[in-house]
């Protein structure tokens, strides 16, 4: 039987996952501050609406999907798992790296599941751009760039760096295998004191390279994942169809007579199979309730994503600037 999952916050994205566990067979429970929106989402996917204070000591709950505003994410984390409850928190798992290290060690002590939701990591396409990394297509990895770009979403206490960041962080984490030993954060507050345009520059222990661009006041959508090897460049592009989502330029840049020289070719597009992130990311949760492996996103990637999200971060005072 598979194990019995509630979700709470039923907003935006709380509404995906609660859809996407129900076709997966595993939806038990909704659970929001609003109890008419819980009804609903009861209604509607024939499942319970449970009060948020009565979710946490529920028998029949095994385990709780968050999606709720940051600031709410540790403290309600750490009460699930001190209830017997696996958790998978969306990102940003917390505001503070205090705060999420709090919530990560609440669920080693008390034997818990502890996941969160970097879906990116469980694109199709992702993942077969880090297999062609790790069987060397590309050669050594030197530079890896990144844009998240986009109109909204708009927030009260996290700005676009917290908001669009850590998907491609985690994504860059995983490539690397390993934390950034420098970082650094420019950004821009146009409509309040929150950045809304965030840049992070940061150098990794082997001299590799990489650069993010976030920005929620941007005309068009830009969804890009760049490296650059020794061998090839690829490109994930989460915008294009799934038949264009990976591309590979197999380039060349050599010196000739002092001078240099360079031959551009066309992109080849990898064979990328089709499937939706949330759905192989819940699958993966699924899997890791019933096995007690620990989750490819786990609580302790998150925290290195927290880490470099807090040195990157740009206060901004007085008028926005």
């Amino acid at each position: 039987m598979k194990p019995r999952i509630a979700v709470l916050g039923c907003g935006y994205w709380g509404s995906n996952h609660i859809r996407t566990l129900k076709a997966l067979g595993a939806l038990h429970a909704v659970s929001d501050a609003n109890p008419a929106r819980a009804e609903g989402f009861a209604s509607e996917q024939d499942c319970l609406a449970i009060e948020p204070e009565a979710l946490f000591g529920r028998k029949d709950v095994d385990a709780i999907v968050m999606a709720l505003p940051p600031q709410f994410h540790a403290d309600m984390a750490v009460r699930a798992v001190e209830g017997g409850k696996d958790v998978l928190v969306e990102k940003p798992i917390a505001l503070t790296v205090a705060d999420a290290e709090r919530s990560v060690k609440a669920a080693a002590d008390n034997g818990r599941v502890f996941m969160v939701g970097h879906v990116l990591r469980f694109h199709p396409a992702f993942e077969t751009l880090k297999a062609l990394i790790d069987n060397g297509e590309l050669g050594e990895v030197r530079y890896i760039h990144s844009h998240r770009l986009g109109l909204g979403k708009f927030h009260t206490e996290n700005d676009a760096l917290w908001d669009l960041a850590p998907h491609d962080l985690s994504m860059i984490l995983a490539i690397t295998g390993s934390e950034p030993v420098e970082v650094r954060g420019e950004g821009a507050a146009l409509l309040d004191r929150l950045s809304d345009f965030a840049h992070l520059h940061m150098r990794f222990p082997n001299g590799l390279r990489s650069h993010l661009f976030a920005s929620r006041l941007n005309p068009y959508r830009e969804r890009r994942l760049t490296v650059v090897g020794t061998k090839a460049m690829a490109v994930f592009d989460d915008v294009e169809p799934w038949e264009r989502k990976l591309a590979v330029y197999r380039h060349a840049v050599w010196q000739d007579s002092g001078q240099w020289a360079f031959t551009a070719n066309e992109p080849s597009y990898v064979a990328v199979g089709e499937g939706m992130p949330l759905t192989r990311e819940l699958e993966h949760f699924i899997q890791c309730i019933e096995t007690r492996a620990e989750p490819r996103t786990s609580g302790e990637e998150a925290i290195r994503v927290l880490r470099i999200l807090t040195a990157g971060t740009v206060a901004h005072t007085g008028s926005p600037s």
